[in-house]
């Protein structure tokens, strides 16, 4: 039995994926009010995206990597910068380090594409978390989702 009440690992089917889209439901619709019809969108079908759950099979968390021509249509940057995003843990999971372990399986599946960086769109009122894990923030704060957000980049 591992020491983690959770795992991380990369979602692998369609049970997953269900998984991951509850949890941002629950978060990003239900928790903060984000419209459901722009909370999914065509980039979810194409990326990889990360599951924590525990050991009972509870989801605790998800996030989602972009690469290719759908990170470059996120970032702005070129194909070597990868695009992390949808980050949503569970209100029973936060303070477990689940957020900070979907970050890293988020990177370590950037390093497995080659990627050179990860960017992110960060809520400014996650600016410190993400700044804990690495990232620096760039440019000029932007609305999203009716949310103030600043955009963040971490070198792998």
């Amino acid at each position: 039995m591992s020491a983690a009440p959770y795992t991380v690992r990369v979602a692998e089917d369609v049970a997953d994926r269900e998984a991951c889209f509850a949890v941002r439901k629950e978060v990003f619709v239900h928790e903060q009010g984000v419209a459901e019809d722009i909370e999914y969108d065509a980039y979810d079908a194409g990326a990889v995206h990360v599951l924590a759950i525990r050991e009972d099979g509870v989801p605790l968390g998800t996030g989602r990597l972009l690469s290719g021509k759908a990170a470059v249509a996120k970032t702005g940057a070129d194909a070597s910068v990868g695009s992390l995003g949808r980050l949503a843990v569970s209100r029973a999971a936060r303070g477990l380090g689940v957020g900070a372990a979907l970050v890293r399986a988020i990177e370590d599946a950037a390093r497995a594409r080659g990627l050179t960086a990860v960017d992110l769109h960060a809520q400014t009122q996650a600016l410190g978390f993400y700044e804990r894990l690495g990232y620096a923030a760039y440019g000029p704060e932007f609305p999203d989702a009716d949310m103030p957000h600043r955009a963040m980049r971490r070198a792998l």
